[in-house]
């Protein structure tokens, strides 16, 4: 329990605020219980949507200093709550609406439907960019030639064998953005594909600089050997995954600040599962529990980007990753007997 004090005492100062704001409007206890219901309701959203994203993050970390270890969880922190649940979808509309910040701020706390409306209409765009990246960190995982474990092994050896060809995930993922833009009309198949294109680019970018700063070439989470090059690593997958989270959290509410407690509770528990992964060296003692991790990273990727033409309830990616994972520690238990 030692490793979840801190997220404890955080959700408890979060829900404490969460009360205060219901609580404020009317000086109704009805709505400051009902906010702090829809606060509780976010961190689980939160939780199942980025569960994966937990058992990747701790293979990163355990191959990092203890000292980027601890700012991963306090400026990773801060990132992960004020940038990507609070500034993200600010800039966004700031984008989209074509409003300043300030603008946008006032719009989010006066007219918080119309807020999520702008939000909702850049879904195309924040979908490609996120589905792209994330695409391409799941097949770096299998199109890996030194990847020596393998558990869905029909699937994951001939992966594996392919890793032979120079940028044959780029060339996959290519393929798959072009079919999904098929779908799309052709005004939102030119913001998709160019979002997407971004995403993509911010990848190789982000593991460029990795080895840049001396990181091993290889699979995604070994980048971690380079301390800067890893914490930058952690926060854009960070960032992909919280994407579908922010999005999915104004069909709840569309309180700025709600979401931003919320899911900011979630994002501090996933901090002290990825640290209870890390310290007590689960990954090594249950062998397949990362591959169902990047297994679910390709379904969330694949999901985000068929979200862009047909609506897919967040409770779906949820159970889909959290079912993946949970069958890989199924696997690597039976494996241990």
């Amino acid at each position: 329990m030692r490793y979840f004090r801190g997220s404890l005492l955080f959700s408890v100062v979060c829900l404490i605020l969460a009360a205060f704001i219901g609580y404020q409007p009317a000086h109704s206890f009805s709505q400051a219980f009902s906010s702090v219901f829809l606060c509780l309701v976010l961190g689980f959203l939160e939780v199942s949507l980025s569960f994966d994203n937990t058992v990747v993050n701790a293979s990163v970390l355990q191959t990092m200093s203890e000292i980027w270890q601890k700012r991963f969880l306090t400026w990773g922190l801060l990132i992960a709550v004020f940038g990507m649940r609070l500034i993200f979808p600010v800039m966004i509309v700031c984008m989209a609406g074509h409003l300043g910040p300030l603008s946008a701020i006032n719009l989010a706390l006066a007219h918080p439907h119309q807020y999520a409306k702008i939000l909702a209409e850049a879904h195309t765009a924040i979908m490609g960019f996120g589905g792209a990246f994330l695409f391409m960190v799941g097949l770096d995982f299998f199109f890996n030639e030194e990847k020596k474990i393998h558990w869905i092994k029909f699937i994951e050896s001939p992966l594996q064998k392919l890793s032979s060809c120079q940028g044959v995930e780029i060339a996959v993922v290519l393929v798959a953005l072009y079919v999904v833009s098929r779908f799309l009309p052709q005004s939102e198949a030119l913001t998709f594909l160019t979002s997407s294109m971004f995403g993509l680019i911010t990848y190789i970018a982000v593991q460029s600089m990795g080895q840049l700063l001396e990181a091993p070439k290889g699979a995604p989470q070994q980048v971690a050997k380079a301390g800067l090059g890893a914490f930058l690593y952690l926060e854009m997958m960070d960032a992909s995954f919280s994407f579908d989270g922010v999005i999915g959290a104004f069909a709840i509410t569309t309180n700025l600040f709600i979401i931003m407690l919320g899911l900011g509770i979630g994002a501090m528990f996933v901090r002290s599962l990825t640290m209870v992964l890390v310290k007590t060296g689960s990954l090594a003692e249950y062998r397949y529990l990362e591959h169902g991790a990047f297994w679910a990273i390709l379904a969330l990727a694949i999901i985000m980007m068929i979200s862009t033409f047909y609506e897919i309830p967040e409770i779906i990616t949820g159970l889909i990753g959290i079912g993946l994972i949970g069958l890989s520690y199924l696997s690597s238990i039976k494996k241990i007997r």
